[in-house]
């Protein structure tokens, strides 16, 4: 029996760094959101105008961590630890609420906690696309099951095959399809 598709090594990370970065994004946004300087009637993207940028960069990287692969992949994972980092020293450097500035270093956090994840596991992560590959390309595994199912998704047909693979089964051959008797090769 196949493991089940959370189960595979890399697959959960992945959905980590996607909720860690949802969630660095949402908090930033609602930091830039929340009024901030009550006497000016000012937002936190007014007092820190540094906060919806780092918002959508939060979900831009979503996109990136979900599409990219390798070595780019830790390198986004840099640039979303630094972009967290940023976050943070905006908080610090802002005068404003305690839950405005509270959600900015919740963001920084989720934000840095994604770029670390990112780095670290980055690598193994599975991307989007990587089950559709060229045939050329295309890699066997050792489970029949999935490899029938990766048949499938090249478009081949696994059934198909030579007699000797499908275990020489005379009465399957084309002769018998025909309503030629399947002992006789020339279906008379």
């Amino acid at each position: 029996m196949s493991e089940p598709a959370d189960a595979r090594p890399g697959r959960r990370p992945l959905w980590i760094v996607v909720a860690l970065l949802l969630l660095a994004a949402v908090a930033l946004w609602g930091a830039s959101a929340l009024t901030w300087d009550a006497s000016a009637d000012r937002s936190g993207g007014e007092v820190v105008p540094a906060l919806t940028p780092l918002a959508l960069l939060c979900l831009a990287a979503i996109a990136a961590a979900v599409a990219l692969g390798g070595w780019v992949r830790r390198v986004l994972g840099v640039v979303v630890l630094l972009a967290g980092v940023a976050a943070a020293f905006q908080g610090v450097d802002a005068d404003g609420p305690v839950t405005g500035r509270g959600l900015v270093f919740a963001g920084a956090a989720l934000a840095v906690a994604a770029g670390v994840v990112l780095v670290v596991r980055g690598r193994v992560m599975p991307r989007l696309g990587g089950g559709y590959q060229t045939p050329g390309a295309a890699k066997r595994t050792a489970d029949p099951e999935r490899e029938m199912w990766n048949a499938l998704e090249r478009g081949d047909d696994p059934t198909d095959g030579t007699d000797a693979e499908r275990g020489g089964d005379p009465t399957d051959g084309t002769d018998a399809e025909r309503g030629g008797d399947p002992t006789h090769r020339d279906g008379r």
